[in-house]
């Protein structure tokens, strides 16, 4: 979190409690003005009365309960705005914070969208020009043309993952309930990956013929995203496993890294929409803090369940639980 934000939310916090203190102070002062006034008047009635009257002992009673009735009203009334108020107070707190937060997170997303929008733009034009300025061989042109495709690839995953962020906020997108050979689509995403990064020592351990209910594009989106996410924050001299297991009928998961791993603050925040941890300015990593946040919204869509443990000795595991279809054994 940037300097400014801390700033804000600083100052916020200040504004707060000066506020909810001067209203608790002037809730109480208004009490004690009211009693004193409702003991005064008390008083006064009191040494109105004759001790002669007949009556006397029958009218200090009704006097004194008319004063302690006050008084109940006082405190009940003077409760029920102490409660309002505090709840009033915690709810604007809670929400000023929240969109200070969540105007740090958007202004680092238009950043790094920017910044990924830009960059395979700029690739596929340079490459684009290359080719129609120089006249290559064929080895070349068909590098220059590949390298162009995989970056409009790039531009094309963006746009799909922006795309299904609003749609599931919305609500406006509901996944079909398919059966999908779940190994098959680990393993042909696991397998796309160690095409387009021959550098990287990628190790799988997938057990045949599990299958699931869901839609096909949403769980490989969960595959890419997570062995991208792994292949991003680990060093590339770093293996990847991608293991997927049967267990207590469930299909689990598990894409295990050998990176800096992740902190127990950023466990806790990571599947946030928008959430990545530094700052825009100074992270080298590239990425839109969708993707984790689309994992767990598809994962959440398919009745299953993701978390983060730490893989040992050093990196992070990501874990994701799905269903077993049953009808298909």
């Amino acid at each position: 979190m940037t300097k400014s934000v801390k700033h804000k939310l600083l100052m916020v916090t200040v504004v707060y409690w000066v506020l909810l203190v001067y209203m608790v102070a002037a809730l109480v002062w208004w009490f004690v003005a009211l009693q004193n006034q409702n003991t005064l008047m008390s008083q006064m009635r009191l040494q109105e009365l004759k001790q002669s009257d007949p009556h006397y002992s029958l009218k200090v009673t009704e006097i004194k309960t008319a004063h302690d009735r006050k008084v109940a009203q006082y405190i009940g009334e003077g409760s029920t705005f102490l409660a309002l108020i505090l709840l009033g107070a915690v709810f604007v707190f809670r929400a000023t914070r929240r969109q200070i937060r969540v105007s740090h997170q958007q202004h680092n997303f238009m950043m790094a969208v920017t910044h990924e929008l830009k960059t395979p733009i700029a690739v596929a034009q340079l490459n684009l020009e290359t080719l129609q300025k120089r006249k290559l061989d064929e080895s070349k042109q068909q590098r220059l043309i590949s390298n162009t495709l995989q970056e409009a690839n790039r531009l094309n995953i963006l746009c799909n993952n922006i795309l299904l962020a609003a749609q599931l906020d919305a609500g406006a997108y509901k996944a079909n309930q398919n059966e999908i050979n779940w190994s098959e689509t680990v393993a042909g995403c696991t397998k796309n990956f160690t095409i387009r990064y021959p550098e990287r020592k990628i190790t799988t351990e997938i057990t045949d013929e599990l299958y699931v209910l869901g839609e096909d594009l949403l769980l490989e989106m969960i595959v890419n995203n997570l062995i991208e996410n792994a292949l991003k924050y680990s060093p590339a001299t770093s293996p990847l496993t991608i293991a997927l297991s049967e267990h207590n009928n469930k299909a689990i998961l598990e894409v295990k890294d050998e990176g800096a791993g992740i902190s127990d603050a950023d466990k806790k925040q990571v599947f946030e929409k928008f959430y990545r941890s530094g700052d825009e300015n100074t992270r080298n990593t590239k990425g839109t803090g969708l993707g984790l946040y689309l994992c767990k919204k598809i994962v959440e869509e398919h009745k299953g369940r993701i978390s983060i443990t730490d893989n040992m000795p050093k990196g992070s595991i990501f874990t994701v639980t799905l269903n077993l279809n049953n009808d298909t054994k």
